[in-house]
């Protein structure tokens, strides 16, 4: 049953009420501490719990193996080591050009605005990012602008973090007039968990400042499962769409979660539900805490085949995997090896 207490209260109450106490999450689950604490407190130590909620509150009390919970609950595997599991899956350190700057493909450049996430989802390939040493300042804007002016094929700004939306109103505000103040930039892609595990960051006057921007406006929002999608939720992403607001949807394929083609299939109809359309279904990237998650290849195939048999194609996700150093995601539906 979902608890209304959630949507009535603004979503900066929400971020600053996270719970990051395993016991505490465990026991409003009403989950035994006693098979899953030990393991949870250690690798919570390495990368702590975070998860708003109003997310917890769409988990099913008593079920340990609960889909929304195995991406947040902090597990004894993640201490183990695997030489392919690194904290750099994607090379992203050498594409770090400036404080905040990540250039990795031609006409894309992004921005980590800031380090702060809703949810510490498991799997996270930027779980070991050194965002202390990397968030742009005001006074960084002048290089930015330098550097994106020095590469005229960059026309898309993407917003990505930790969370962007984890950013108040304001400070959003000061960095979209910044990129707007840049004629060769047409677009701006925001990547964020946030509309997923607090619905009500999707409020009015964000809504208002991104319909107002002379930029094409994208939402990237991240959801893994249908059970994440409630009903209040996805109005909350409708919302944006009714303001031609481009919104789409990023999931990454877990063992355990959504590895199967039924739970991947309804989650797409959910999506198209609240108006959103399936963009990426992402293979896991090998980071170091996240060996457990990751689904065999030849089960990978499989599922994908189901999954392009019984949806249209227009609520197909592009199976990918990205690549270190590469140009472009990697399409991997009918590849052997991957």
């Amino acid at each position: 049953m979902i608890n209304y207490l959630y949507q009535e209260q603004n979503w900066q109450k929400q971020l600053n009420d996270l719970i990051t106490d395993p016991l505490e999450l465990l026991n409003i689950l009403q989950l035994s501490p006693d098979q899953l604490l030990s393991g949870a407190i250690l690798a919570s130590n390495e990368f702590k719990l975070r998860v708003p909620r109003a997310f917890v509150d769409k988990m099913q009390k008593g079920n340990p193996a609960d889909p929304l919970l195995l991406q947040i609950l902090p597990h004894h595997l993640e201490l183990e080591e695997y030489p392919e599991f690194v904290t750099d899956p994607l090379a992203e350190e050498d594409a770090n050009q400036l404080p905040g700057v990540l250039h990795k493909y031609h006409s894309r450049f992004l921005l980590t605005l800031t380090g702060a996430c809703a949810v510490h989802c498991r799997y996270c390939f930027r779980r070991h990012f050194p965002y202390q040493e990397n968030l742009p300042k005001n006074e960084d804007w002048l290089n930015i602008q330098n550097y994106i002016e020095s590469h005229p094929a960059i026309e898309e700004v993407i917003l990505s973090g930790g969370d962007p939306l984890t950013l108040s109103n304001r400070k959003l505000k000061i960095w979209l007039e910044r990129i707007e103040s840049l004629a060769q930039i047409k677009i701006l892609r925001i990547h964020s968990r946030v509309p997923i595990v607090i619905p009500n960051r999707v409020d009015d006057e964000l809504i208002s400042l991104l319909k107002n921007s002379r930029l094409r406006i994208v939402v990237v929002v991240h959801s893994n499962h249908a059970l994440e999608l409630d009903d209040y939720t996805c109005s909350k992403l409708a919302a944006l769409s009714f303001e031609r607001i481009t919104v789409l949807n990023q999931a990454v394929l877990l063992k355990g979660v959504n590895d199967d083609a039924e739970t991947l299939i309804n989650l797409s109809h959910r999506l198209f539900e609240a108006r959103v359309l399936p963009y990426y279904l992402h293979v896991l990237d090998k980071v170091k805490g996240a060996q457990h998650f990751d689904v065999e290849t030849s089960k990978v195939d499989h599922i994908y085949q189901e999954v392009l048999a019984s949806l249209s194609g227009y609520l197909v996700p592009k199976l990918v995997r990205e690549i270190a150093g590469e140009k472009n995601k990697t399409p991997l539906f009918g590849v052997s090896t991957f």
